[in-house]
C-alpha cells in the first residue's frame, strides 16, 4: 500500500514527459463562486462529473459515482438504496451542503441528505466543490460543496433515451425521457425505476449495529420523475421552471421499524435578467421536501421535512478580471412529525459578497458573508483565495475560509436530547496546492488543515439517565489529496489519491468511519465500437467509534465495465464489481457488496 502510494506521488511530480491530450472543451463550474468559471480558471479545488462521465461509469446510486473524487469517502450501511454518509476531507456527514439545480436539500431533522435514493439516470452532472464555502451558502459548507443539476434538453431535434437492466440480487432498471431544445426553449421528461431484493444488510448482533438479529433479505425500490421547461424571452430574460421528485420503499434491520416509505422533492423556478453588458440579475426560488414514514414492528413513526429557499443575486462585470457577486438568501425549515418538538420551525437570512479580479498575473477572491438565524442569531463567515501562475501551465492556489454549521431540528429540539442552547459549529480552514495543464494530461496536488470548534457531540445526563447533545468537542484535520488524468490515442488513465489524518483535540483520537489513505486508480482502452475500464479502489483501515476501539480493516477491491456500441443508437453495457468478491465493511455490523454484476442495454437516438 506504501509503495502505490509513493508511486502515484512520484508520477504527479515527474510525469511531464508526457504531452498532448486529445481536444476536449473546458468544464465550466457555477458552484465555486457562483458565477460560470472553468475548472482550470477556478482557485477551489473543484470536480466536475459530466453526463458522459455518469454514462461510462455505468454506477447505479449516486454514492457509487463520488466514491471516485478525491477527497470524499462514503460509508455504507448495506446495499443499495441504505443510508450512505459523505464525508468531505474528513469533516462530519453533515458538514457537506448539497444543492439540487440551486436548491438547498437535505433532512432538517437529521440534519444531512439521502445521497442513496437519488439515481443517476436524473442528473445532468455534479459539481464538487472542497473546502469551505459557507462565504457563499451559508450553514453546512464545511466539507464543501456537492451540487446537483438535473438533466437539461441541449440538441435541436429531440433526443430519445431509453435504458434498461437486470442484475444480482434481482436488481432491475428502467429509465426513460425525451429533451430537446430550439433557438428560445428548452424542455427535458425523464423517468426512473429501479427495484432489488438486496442482501441481509446487517449481520446481526444485539450490541452494536441495528442491534437485533434479523437474517432476511433487505429489499428496496424507487421511482423517480424529472421535469424541466425553459423560455427565452428576447435577449433579456431567459426563465426555467423545475420538477425532480423521488418516492420508493426501503426494508432494513432493527429492533423498532424495519420498513420506511421516502420521498425526496424539488420545485423550483429560476429567472435571469441582463440588464446591461455589466449587469446580471438571478432569481432562484426553490421548496424541497424530504419524507419518511417508518413501519415494520409495533411502533410507527414519520418526519416530514420542507425546506423553503429563495435568492436574489447581481452580478457585475465590470471588466474581464473584475466581477462583484453581491447577493440574499431566504430560507425557511418546517417540521412535520409523530414527534412533538418544542419548534417546529426556523427562519434564516443571509447577505452574501464575493469580488474576484486579478493583480499583475495573481487572480484573487475575496467574500464575505452574513446569517441572520431565528434561534442563533447573527453569524459572519469569510475567504480569500489567490492563483498565481508558476510557469505557463502549472499554477500555484491558495486560499482561506471560514464556515459553520447550524444545529439540526433533532439535535435543537428532540424530546429529551435536544440542547436548545446549542451554538453553531465553526471551521477555519487552509489550503495550499499545485495544479497543471500538459498536452495528455491534467494533474493537481493539494495540501489543506480544518480546525472545527464547538462540534457537537452526545453526552450522559446521569441525573436524568437521558442522553443530550451538546458542544463540547474540537478537531483538526490534517490532509493531501491528489488528481490526475491522463488520455491518448483512445487509452485513459485516472489517478485518485487521499490522504488525511482527522483527529479529535480532546482525546487524540481518528474521528470514526474515515478512512486515513484512500487510493482509486482506473485504466480504459476505447477501441472502434468497444470500450472496457478496470479500476482499483483501495482504502486503509477506519474506525466505527470515537474512543477508536472497534478497528475496521482496509481493504481493496477490483471493478471492471464494458459496452459495445452496435448499430447507430445501441448500446450493450456490463459492470462486474468487487470482481474478487472482498468481503469488507465500511461501517460496523454493516454488509457491503460481494461480487455484483449488471447487465443493460441502451438506445439513444
Amino acid at each position: 500500500m506504501k509503495h502505490f502510494f509513493r508511486l502515484i506521488l512520484l508520477n504527479f511530480i515527474f510525469y511531464p514527459l508526457l504531452s498532448n491530450a486529445d481536444n476536449v472543451l473546458p468544464k465550466v463550474v457555477v458552484t465555486a463562486t457562483r458565477t460560470a468559471k472553468t475548472v482550470d480558471d477556478s482557485l477551489a479545488s473543484v470536480t466536475v462529473i459530466s453526463r458522459d462521465e455518469i454514462e461510462r461509469s455505468q454506477a447505479l446510486t449516486l454514492p457509487d459515482i463520488l466514491r471516485g473524487v478525491p477527497g470524499v469517502d462514503i460509508d455504507n450501511n448495506g446495499g443499495l438504496g441504505k443510508p450512505s454518509s459523505v464525508f468531505m476531507r474528513g469533516t462530519e456527514s453533515d458538514h457537506v451542503l448539497v444543492l439540487i439545480d440551486g436548491v438547498k436539500v437535505g433532512s432538517a431533522t437529521l440534519g444531512s441528505f439521502s445521497f442513496q435514493h437519488l439515481p443517476l439516470s436524473q442528473i445532468e452532472r455534479v459539481e464538487i466543490v472542497r473546502g469551505p464555502r459557507s462565504s457563499l451558502y451559508g450553514s453546512e459548507a464545511i466539507g464543501g460543496v456537492i451540487q446537483i443539476f438535473t438533466r437539461h434538453g441541449k440538441s435541436k431535434k429531440p433526443s430519445v433515451t431509453i435504458n434498461g437492466g437486470i442484475g444480482a440480487d434481482n436488481t432491475y432498471q428502467f429509465n426513460a425521457g425525451v429533451s430537446g431544445a430550439t433557438k428560445e426553449s428548452w424542455y427535458s421528461l425523464f423517468a426512473n425505476r429501479i427495484q432489488t431484493d438486496g442482501f441481509n444488510d446487517c449481520q446481526g448482533s444485539n450490541s452494536g449495529g441495528c442491534f437485533t438479529i434479523e437474517p432476511d433479505d433487505d429489499g428496496y425500490e424507487n421511482t423517480s420523475y424529472h421535469l424541466r421547461l425553459g423560455q427565452r424571452l428576447g435577449d433579456k430574460i431567459s426563465m426555467e421552471a423545475y420538477a425532480l421528485r423521488t418516492e420508493g420503499h426501503t426494508e432494513y434491520d432493527s429492533s423498532f421499524n424495519n420498513e420506511a416509505d421516502f420521498v425526496q422533492q424539488v420545485l423550483g423556478m429560476k429567472a435571469d435578467y441582463v440588464i446591461n453588458d455589466s449587469w446580471l440579475i438571478n432569481i432562484n426560488m426553490g421548496q424541497s421536501l424530504d419524507k419518511t414514514d417508518n413501519f415494520g414492528h409495533s411502533t410507527k413513526s414519520y418526519f416530514h421535512t420542507t425546506r423553503k429557499t429563495s435568492t436574489f443575486q447581481n452580478n457585475f462585470f465590470f471588466s474581464e478580471r473584475d466581477t462583484l457577486t453581491v447577493g440574499l438568501d431566504l430560507q425557511k425549515d418546517e417540521v412535520e412529525s409523530s414527534t412533538a418538538y418544542t419548534i417546529d420551525s426556523l427562519d434564516n437570512k443571509g447577505i452574501f459578497a464575493e469580488y474576484q479580479t486579478r493583480s499583475g498575473r495573481t487572480d484573487w477572491i475575496v467574500g464575505f458573508r452574513k446569517d441572520d438565524n431565528q434561534q442563533f442569531g447573527k453569524h459572519q463567515t469569510g475567504n480569500i483565495g489567490l492563483g498565481y501562475p508558476l510557469s505557463q501551465r502549472t499554477r500555484f492556489i491558495a486560499n482561506y475560509g471560514s464556515a459553520f454549521k447550524a444545529p439540526s431540528f433533532n439535535e435543537l429540539y428532540f424530546p429529551n436530547f435536544g440542547n436548545p442552547n446549542l451554538v453553531p459549529e465553526e471551521s477555519e480552514s487552509i489550503e495550499m496546492g499545485l495544479t497543471g495543464t500538459q498536452l495528455y494530461y491534467k494533474w493537481s496536488l493539494t495540501a489543506y488543515r480544518t480546525h472545527i470548534d464547538q462540534l457537537i457531540a452526545t453526552q450522559f445526563d446521569a441525573e436524568t439517565g437521558n442522553y443530550f447533545a451538546d458542544n463540547i468537542n474540537q478537531a483538526e484535520i490534517n490532509g493531501i489529496e491528489g488528481d490526475l488524468n491522463w488520455q491518448k490515442d483512445g487509452w485513459t488513465f485516472k489517478a485518485k489519491l487521499s490522504w488525511l489524518k482527522p483527529e479529535n483535540k480532546e482525546t487524540g483520537k481518528l474521528l470514526p468511519r474515515r478512512a486515513e489513505k484512500t487510493l482509486n486508480v482506473a485504466l480504459g482502452e476505447r477501441r472502434g465500437a468497444m470500450k472496457t475500464e478496470i479500476s482499483v479502489l483501495a482504502q486503509s483501515h477506519r474506525y466505527d467509534d470515537a474512543a477508536n476501539n472497534q478497528r475496521l480493516g482496509g481493504y481493496s477491491i477490483v471493478n471492471l465495465t464494458h459496452e459495445y456500441h452496435f448499430g447507430k443508437h445501441f448500446a450493450l453495457r456490463a459492470r462486474l464489481e468487487n470482481v474478487f468478491d472482498k468481503e469488507y465493511q465500511t461501517a460496523r455490523f454493516y454488509n457491503t457488496y460481494g461480487r455484483f454484476w449488471f447487465l443493460s442495454l441502451r438506445y439513444q437516438n
